[in-house]
């Protein structure tokens, strides 16, 4: 029997949970004087009681008593005065604690870990299922802006700050639109995109957009008030947040 095993097997006798042959099994070792049995055990009752000593609360009445009784039922080996003093308690010393001693403990500490990480992991669930609705609802929306004839496709191309840059925005005067942009480089910490619709000489804000590494970025657009036609939509480089009129260098621009 391995060393690992004994501990296992002593730290279930200490806790009262071991029964049957794997009992009479840790017994016999501690008759026969085994070093490692005996000092594993020993172990085991210095960790239930430091364990039990921590505790928030103190252990039930009956607590005492019984292990009053099992000590005295213990075979004289277990006892005797030739056993070494007590370890360090090992590290492979499991956390059952749901015996005698360690009863309360045990389930003060493993409920409120239990609960923890089920608390942890539905608020974990909940943000991804609201994510997956608002997805699903952005989704729905693109796909009746393309089946509705009256949907324009825009195709913006990219100025001299970013020649490489391309963009796609499709509009509807009632419903809104959908802008996605691909090829700008990143912007300043204090800058952001923001996107234009242009009606004769007037452009109105949009919303402003930020790009991933790969300079990808994309835009949710309401209905604009006021807008029945657009003749234009523009990107420009703005101020964190977005200016009411635009003030920066223009990125991308695509007639309708």
């Amino acid at each position: 029997m391995t060393r690992d095993e004994i501990g296992d097997l002593a730290a279930a006798y200490a806790l009262g949970a071991l029964e049957g042959d794997e009992r009479a099994r840790f017994e016999a070792l501690l008759r026969a004087d085994d070093a490692d049995a005996v000092a594993a055990l020993r172990d085991a009752e210095s960790t239930l009681v430091d364990l039990a000593a921590a505790a928030p609360a103190p252990p039930p009445p009956g607590v005492k008593a019984a292990l009053m009784d099992r000590i005295a039922a213990e075979p004289a080996a277990a006892r005797a005065p030739a056993i070494p003093p007590p370890r360090r308690p090992r590290r492979w010393w499991p956390v059952v604690l749901s015996g005698a001693m360690a009863a309360g403990l045990a389930a003060v500490v493993v409920g409120w870990s239990v609960s923890s990480t089920y608390e942890h992991r539905l608020d974990a669930l909940a943000r991804d299922a609201q994510q997956l609705r608002a997805e699903l609802r952005r989704q729905q929306a693109i796909v009746a802006i393309l089946r509705d004839p009256a949907t324009q496709v825009v195709a913006l191309a990219g100025l001299p700050p970013a020649p490489g840059a391309r963009a796609r925005m499709l509009w509807h005067a009632q419903a809104g639109g959908v802008f996605v942009a691909a090829g700008l480089p990143a912007p300043p910490p204090d800058k952001t995109y923001q996107l234009w619709a242009i009606a004769g000489n007037a452009p109105v804000s949009a919303g402003v957009f930020s790009v991933d590494a790969g300079g990808t970025g994309s835009l949710s657009v309401a209905p604009l008030p006021g807008l029945s036609a657009v003749d234009a939509f523009a990107v420009t480089l703005e101020p964190a947040g977005g200016r009411p009129a635009p003030t920066g260098e223009m990125y991308l621009l695509g007639k309708s």
